[in-house]
Parts: C-alpha cells; sequence; structure tokens
C-alpha cells in the first residue's frame, strides 16, 4: 500500500516529467547538502529544477507521464534535473556551474523531446548556441542579403542620378 507522501511525490514527478522539454540525470554522491542547495539556485534562472529522486517512482512517473524513455537515464543514487522551456540554456547553465565549482558530478545521460542522449550528447548540447542566439543567426542570413540588394539598388539610382546631372551639366555648359 503506498503511502499518501509518496503518493504526492509520484505525482509531482510526473506532472514535472509531461511539462519536461529536457531531462538530465546524474550521480549525486560527494555532494554536500549545501552544494546540492547552489546547484538547485543557480540552476533556477535558466528554467531548469533539480531534485533527488527514488528509481521506481521515477520510473512509475515516467510510465504515467507516457514519457517511458525516461525512465532509462535514472539509475544509481540519482540526481534528476529537469528543464521546461529552452532546451540548451539549463544544459549550459548545468555545466557551466559544474565546471566554476569544480564538481564532479557523473551524468549517466539525457532525454530531450522523446530521445534518450548519452553523456556525451548531453555535453554535446552544452556548446550548442541558445535557440535565441539560432534564430537571431538565421535572421541575420535572412537579412543580410536583402540588406545587399537594397544597397545595390539604391547606389545605381545615385550613380543613374549623378550622370543625368553630369549630362544635364554638360549640355548648360555647350548651350
Amino acid at each position: 500500500m503506498p503511502t499518501p507522501r509518496k503518493v504526492a511525490m509520484l505525482a509531482e514527478i510526473k506532472d514535472r516529467m509531461e511539462r519536461a522539454s529536457i531531462a538530465i540525470s546524474a550521480d549525486y554522491r560527494g555532494l554536500t547538502v549545501a552544494q546540492i542547495t547552489e546547484l538547485r539556485r543557480a540552476l533556477r534562472p535558466s528554467g531548469m529544477q533539480v531534485n533527488i529522486v527514488k528509481n521506481t517512482l521515477a520510473a512509475m512517473a515516467a510510465k504515467e507521464a507516457g514519457r517511458e524513455e525516461m525512465a532509462e537515464i535514472v539509475q544509481g543514487p540519482t540526481a534528476l534535473a529537469i528543464g521546461f522551456d529552452d532546451p540548451i540554456a539549463p544544459v549550459k547553465a548545468l555545466t557551466e556551474h559544474l565546471r566554476a565549482k569544480r564538481l564532479t558530478i557523473e551524468i549517466h545521460g539525457g532525454w530531450l523531446e522523446g530521445k534518450v542522449l548519452s553523456r556525451a550528447e548531453v555535453e554535446s548540447l552544452a556548446t550548442m548556441p541558445s535557440k535565441e542566439q539560432m534564430i537571431a543567426d538565421v535572421v541575420g542570413k535572412l537579412q543580410s542579403p536583402l540588406y545587399n540588394f537594397a544597397g545595390l539598388m539604391q547606389s545605381t539610382m545615385r550613380n543613374f542620378a549623378g550622370l543625368i546631372e553630369a549630362r544635364a551639366n554638360q549640355v548648360e555648359a555647350t548651350a
């Protein structure tokens, strides 16, 4: 018979998994409570929540949430970091915090929109530009030819106007 506390924990984990855009599983052994709290605070602005979860509860929650593949990344003592908006920013924040604080946390794997990621794939996500940066790059690349075309049209019009003025001056001088 499940206890009310475990039922509430299951519902909370299930809710987070349903809303998740990315999830990262890591081994938290060796971290103090203060370091875990600091990690949670560092990741909160990027839209990521870190929780220590029981593997059986996480597996049950993943199944109930309709995301069975999330259960694959939960192994051993697990800290589950779940991001809800941009999937790249939380991964960057996590890796930067781990690097800055020199924390040795073993990342088990990740989950990104239905796909299970290995540790190497999670680390490579951290090197990608953010969603906003990628959008800005695409827009910039689309605008560049338009600006070049507009500049060419203006220079052609300017050259044509200069030619007309020169010819008008030449006609005036001969008359």
